[in-house]
């Protein structure tokens, strides 16, 4: 779908500065950005606009991995890129990285009973059931149900919803989020508890799907709740009861057998047939005492799945540093989507226009601020178009686990996973805020605009571990992610947030995710400017960004500086 906003919209008015003449280096001395300041200019809404209406077209067939429009986003990737009159990234003298992924189609059946009662089951509107298994068929045939309540075992907060009972061949059921504890008082959250209200990795849908495949469990399914997931049930739907994709592994059969989802009102119907309540378990399932509830209830699963093996690709340009030139900084953002649906009526393809066209005309506007510089700053930058995010990280986890430059020579990711669409802000949202140096960096560059940094406002629902720089941050590589602002000048108080929510509700994951002719892009063009100051600045500073005190990730980077 194409379509085009008014001229005043396409022109992006600096705010009250440019960008900062110098900046502070790692040692107290100075980095001057005229060169940065200057070539940030060539960083404008009507090329932003064309780059997503291109890779959001609906020619584009919505951008799914091992379908023509992947083969249409990585042609047009590349091409950006050499047109740009970047290098290839790849050191075999190509802009693609190859990711041999397999791909499953799973067609559930699901048979559970509760109390003696058979619970009708229609898929996908009710439940998700998918496997990973390289199997044709898995059977999960009447086993038993445990309610474990949020399925996590965190050591150091003294917590384990298994308690002990053993789940290995049975059917786990199980809360989304992490548990919501609460002070003695129940006045607010123990935020010593599981971060109070950020949700941690403990909280991710592939966390509790680890932890059911290290228990040996039979069935692993999550019950689905809008509030605590940040998203409703068509999302979980539209995303996985799509053909899904894992990197090639020999220990695939090592995971739970089924992996799946619940609507909640099946959930509560399930429970209260069981001879249990929702609300009641819920509430038990807060308390570091709760014990694993063994249902009166059995589930079978038949599982047919159509499996492939494809050769997708990650894309990969570089301009070469003109001093430190075997050190990286990495901007990211995925080029791939859900692709089409034949069986919907009407519109069939989804076009992820924000989800991630957005992203991935920012990568390539920001490629071209770099090949403006006049000089090419210190250490060299890759621009990494990566596959097969919607399937779970996939494109990043493979470049982070098999990179292209050692990850101990790679200083940063700088991530973008959607833009701002509606306008201009006074402050710019960091995903995860304190974890790295890199918020400095960035708290410094937004000073000179007058701007300032918010930290998440939606922390319970996890968007730190929902994109790509997750992988990177996992192998200890500091990682920057951010979101649009919420302030939006000229707006009433709240309208960020209300943008938000209707972007959540209607478009996030739907064939609805096009270009709106509400957008404005002269904020999308700020952001950009700044994400690529924040890169220059990295690049230039002899000392590399850090994880601080307390990040989880900070000894991982520690010991693999320490080879």
């Amino acid at each position: 779908m194409r379509l085009s906003l008014p001229a005043l919209l396409l022109i992006a008015v600096p705010l009250a500065s440019c960008g900062l003449a110098s900046s502070e280096d790692s040692h107290g001395g100075t980095i001057s950005m005229a060169d940065a300041d200057s070539a940030q200019k060539v960083i404008n809404a009507t090329d932003f606009l064309q780059h997503i209406e291109d890779l959001s077209a609906d020619s584009m067939e919505g951008r799914a991995p091992g379908t023509p429009g992947e083969q249409k986003a990585v042609s047009y990737m590349e091409s950006q890129f050499k047109s740009l009159g970047l290098a290839p990234g790849n050191p075999d003298g190509t802009y693609l990285q190859n990711v041999q992924l397999v791909g499953y189609l799973s067609h559930p059946t699901a048979t559970i009973t509760a109390g003696g009662k058979r619970i009708a089951l229609k898929y996908p509107d009710d439940y998700i059931a998918n496997s990973r298994h390289q199997k044709p068929e898995v059977d999960v045939d009447n086993s038993d149900i445990v309610f474990v309540g949020y399925g996590v075992v965190a050591p150091e907060y003294g917590w384990d919803d298994y308690k002990g009972v053993d789940v290995k061949g049975k059917t786990i059921l199980m809360l989304v989020n992490d548990p919501p504890v609460r002070l003695p008082n129940d006045t607010a959250l123990d935020t010593a508890m599981f971060k109070g209200n950020a949700m941690t990795y403990y909280g991710r849908w592939t966390y509790k799907y680890e932890i059911a495949s290290a228990k040996g469990a039979a069935a692993a399914i999550i019950i689905h709740e809008t509030g605590p997931a940040g998203y409703p049930y068509d999302v979980v739907r539209t995303s996985n009861s799509a053909e899904q994709f894992d990197i090639v592994s020999p220990d695939a059969d090592k995971r739970v057998p089924v992996e799946g989802w619940i609507t909640l009102p099946k959930a509560k119907e399930l429970l209260a047939d069981a001879g249990q309540n929702f609300d009641s378990l819920k509430a038990r399932a807060v308390r570091k005492d709760f014990k694993p509830v063994t249902l009166d209830a059995k589930a079978t699963f038949h599982v047919k799945v159509d499996s492939r093996t494809i050769q997708s690709h990650n894309v990969v340009a570089k301009l070469e540093g003109s001093g430190k030139k075997d050190e990286y900084v990495i901007y990211t953002a995925h080029w791939d989507h859900l692709g089409r649906d034949t069986t919907l009526k009407g519109d069939q393809t989804y076009n992820g226009a924000a989800d991630n066209a957005s992203g991935s005309s920012e990568l390539l506007e920001i490629a071209k601020a770099y090949k403006a510089l006049k000089t090419p700053p210190s250490r060299s930058i890759l621009f990494l178009s990566v596959t097969a995010e919607e399937k779970g990280l996939v494109g990043a986890r493979y470049y982070a686990t098999h990179p292209l430059y050692p990850l101990a020579k790679t200083a940063a990711d700088i991530n973008m996973d959607g833009i701002n669409q509606w306008g201009r802000t006074s402050d710019y949202t960091v995903i995860g805020l304190g974890k790295s140096t890199l918020d400095d960096v960035l708290t410094d560059q937004l000073a000179a605009e007058h701007r300032t940094v918010r930290p998440d406002p939606e922390p319970e629902k996890g968007f730190y571990y929902r994109s790509d720089h997750f992988e990177f941050a996992k192998q200890g590589v500091p990682a920057l992610d951010i979101d649009s602002g919420i302030e939006y000048i000229g707006k009433p108080a709240g309208y960020g947030m209300q943008k938000r929510n209707e972007y959540t509700e209607h478009d996030y994951h739907q064939v609805s995710d096009e270009v709106k002719p509400d957008w404005d892009l002269s904020g999308a063009v700020d952001d950009a400017q700044v994400l690529f100051r924040v890169g220059y600045v990295v690049a230039q500073r002899d000392e590399m960004p850090q994880w601080k005190p307390g990040s989880e990730f900070k000894a991982k980077r520690d010991s693999t500086l320490a080879q």
